[in-house]
């Protein structure tokens, strides 16, 4: 692994913070010096930063109920609160993927970038589940034309999975994940979405985690996350 992307897995810093670190001359491999961000290093590589030994740190991977008002972001500038906020970890975590302020539900929050690549990487098609509520009744063609997909201004969106849940409310799976996909699908068939609340990803379900609660996840949903992204 380069030795970078190893201090920031190491969750030392972020990646463009590490490159910094290794230019100043604070990280040795062993007892040299090491100013290359590329160079190749490992667990038995000795290497340390300011004298302090560097090890692998521990994965972690968190579920949130994110409530409405909170960013998807790993730290926010301005007033609001970010996902991170919300989770008590040592770990420098980072969110899989996003949920827009106004939208509420399942998150994922991780230090396993190779995790949160396949969970969000369209490639792997990973399933997410939203619970969503409309301004008004969608009739039956509007259903049928976000079933087959609809065309939004970066490209035509794959087919969904739909289920009419209520009169206004709909369950919609999708397997792509674009800014904002849900709530412009349904723009595209002229509706509003009043309320969007994602219940699932891949095969891991909200549950009846609290509003604004995390919880660790046990070493076998993570694995289940690892066959849901299998390519």
């Amino acid at each position: 692994m380069r030795l970078a992307k190893y201090l920031a897995h190491a969750g030392v810093a972020s990646r463009r913070a590490a490159e910094e670190m290794i230019a100043a001359g604070k990280v040795h491999v062993g007892d040299e010096v090491v100013t290359d961000p590329a160079r190749d290093v490992d667990e038995s590589s000795d290497v340390r930063v300011n004298g302090k030994p560097i090890g692998p740190e521990p994965r972690e991977v968190w579920a949130l109920n994110k409530p409405a008002g909170v960013v998807s972001t790993a730290s926010e500038p301005g007033s609001r609160r970010a996902v991170t906020d919300l989770v008590d970890s040592e770990r420098r975590l980072y969110p899989v993927g996003r949920l827009d302020a106004d939208s509420t539900g399942l998150i994922l929050l991780t230090n396993d970038g190779e995790l949160a690549n396949r969970l969000t990487h369209p490639r792997y098609g990973v399933p997410k589940t939203y619970r969503v509520r409309l301004s008004r009744p969608p009739s039956d063609a509007e259903l049928d034309r976000l079933r087959r997909g609809v065309r939004l201004e970066d490209g035509p969106t794959a087919p969904a999975d739909l289920e009419r849940l209520s009169e206004r409310e709909i369950e919609v799976t999708i397997r792509e994940g674009r800014k904002r996909q849900v709530r412009r699908m349904a723009e595209a068939v002229g509706n509003q979405v009043e309320g969007l609340v994602r219940i699932r990803i891949g095969s891991l379900e909200l549950g009846d985690l609290p509003r604004g609660a995390a919880r660790q996840l046990e070493p076998g949903e993570i694995a289940s996350l690892w066959e849901d992204s299998a390519p």
